[in-house]
């Protein structure tokens, strides 16, 4: 009698050739539909262990929906920002257009600021060529820029046209004279006032040290700056 053939050694199949071969294969469960309601996956909080496949299904669906609404309920919140801040940038622009003389252009612009933007305190430092033809000396907001406050305004931009950052009491004092200063530090928007030449400053300031982060895009003061600068210049060309 011959001897009995020793049982042949179980073979696995390694779970990423399965894988392949089902990429390879996607109609695969095709007229097997029976065989998809036995298959078990991890449910995505493993305190609930397997599931069935289609319950798997179901739930990343449902998680898409829902990711799906929030992005969109983001975008509808941005568009309705980006409409408000045009039409309170119209609003402030249309004002601007409206003064009647530099000091009228400072003090509607430290309003509408302060009314629009919730913007604390507003100064302009103007190069002396736009005061010369003034029949009495700038009101605050405008000041006549001098060598100090010019070298410190300097300092504050560090090179750049504009930019976002701290500002220390004593820094307030000086720069923002006509406003009451914060209990400690305060934070400002500086952009450098240029047509062909330089021709100033323009600084936003707050109470609050985070208003203007150093992480805030400037574009807003940059484009204010240059409607004002072009506004002062033409203000202070003789009749």
């Amino acid at each position: 009698m011959p001897p009995a053939k020793a049982p042949e050694p179980r073979q696995t199949l390694d779970p990423e050739m399965v894988a392949q071969w089902l990429a390879r294969h996607p109609d695969f469960f095709i007229g097997r539909e029976g065989l998809l309601q036995q298959l078990k996956v991890p449910h995505p909080d493993a305190r609930h262990g397997a599931v069935s496949l289609l319950q798997r299904l179901v739930h990343d669906l449902r998680e898409r929906a829902e990711g799906a609404e929030r992005h969109l309920e983001q975008l509808l919140d941005s568009a309705r920002h980006n409409e408000s801040q045009y039409r309170r940038t119209r609003e402030l622009i249309l004002a601007l257009l409206e003064a009647e003389d530099s000091d009228a252009l400072g003090e509607t612009l430290a309003t509408q600021l302060a009314e629009r933007f919730r913007t604390q305190a507003v100064a302009l430092w103007c190069a002396p060529s736009l005061t010369d033809c003034d029949p009495a000396p700038p009101q605050p907001p405008r000041f006549v820029l001098d060598e100090a406050s010019g070298a410190r305004l300097a300092a504050l931009l560090d090179g750049r046209a504009s930019r976002c950052r701290r500002l220390s009491r004593t820094d307030w004092k000086r720069l923002l004279p006509h406003v009451d200063p914060p209990s400690q530090a305060g934070s400002c928007a500086v952009t450098r006032l240029t047509l062909g030449e330089p021709q100033g400053y323009l600084i936003l300031a707050s109470h609050d040290a985070e208003h203007f982060r150093a992480s805030l895009d400037t574009l807003f003061t940059e484009y204010l700056g240059e409607v004002v600068t072009r506004l002062m210049v033409t203000h202070a060309r003789p009749d």
